[in-house]
């Protein structure tokens, strides 16, 4: 059935946002004539790998620094790219991924290979569901480039104070997936540009429903500022990108 729901979804936004993808790659190209897509690859389902398709949203090889958490402030993001961010258009050309069954509309979103590294016992759960564009976490963080502003080390600060949560509700989500759950999370993310606090709060409600831990329905809420967290099954912070922690609980 999922696989059902989001061959007719594919199929439906591509005809509705054909010409704007087009528009868009358009103006994408003639900043630098170079290539309106970024492939990227990442770690797929069970621990293979795939490229990822985005309309690319900033300078030309912007990866080759190694840096892979983007925070708002990233001087390689382009003019045309800082829109294309904000609005999330670039995640759009992954409709081609969810065609030929590389990614669904909800799931976990793909992850590079530095970061699955990185992953403890616990986390390697999350390889177990096709990656997705959007969910819980995909919503809770929209505003990831925010809290990474300003940071010295990005990727750090992701692995501390993101990938904690981030990864919880990546277990959580396949642990409870439905047709219905997937419904109303691709509803959400359309309505978390129109009233954030209030899609917060209707994301905090479902976890309860679920019977979520407090804790993590007190991060979803994002009331308060967040800190620095040990991943899933470890009870060590991450204070280095190459540390890789052993389960510990």
């Amino acid at each position: 059935m999922k696989r059902i729901f989001d061959l007719i979804l594919a199929f439906s936004l591509l005809i509705i946002f054909f010409i704007p993808l087009a528009v868009v790659s358009f103006l994408i190209f003639i900043q630098d004539f170079k290539s309106p897509l970024y492939l990227a690859p990442r770690v797929a389902k069970n621990d293979g790998e795939f490229t990822m398709i985005k309309l690319r949203s900033m300078i030309h090889n912007a990866d080759t620094n190694q840096v892979d958490s983007t925070k708002k402030d990233d001087v390689r993001i382009t003019f045309i790219g800082k829109v294309v961010r904000k609005l999330k258009f670039d995640e759009l050309a992954q409709i081609i991924n969810v065609l030929n069954g590389t990614m669904s509309f909800v799931g976990p979103r793909p992850q590079v290979r530095r970061d699955v590294n990185l992953y403890t016992n616990a986390e390697n759960e999350i390889l177990k569901a096709t990656p997705g564009i959007t969910d819980f976490a995909s919503i809770v963080f929209s505003d990831e480039g925010n809290i990474l502003e300003g940071s010295n080390d990005p990727d750090l600060k992701y692995n501390q104070v993101i990938r904690p949560w981030k990864s919880r509700l990546a277990i959580f989500y396949i642990r409870n997936q439905s047709i219905m759950l997937d419904i109303k999370l691709i509803l959400l993310t359309v309505y978390n540009f129109l009233n954030r606090e209030k899609t917060l709060m209707i994301i905090s409600s479902i976890l309860s429903d679920l019977n979520a831990n407090n804790s993590l329905i007190e991060v979803v809420k994002r009331k308060n500022a967040l800190t620095p967290h040990p991943p899933p099954g470890s009870d060590d912070i991450v204070v280095s990108r190459s540390q890789n922690l052993n389960d510990k609980k």
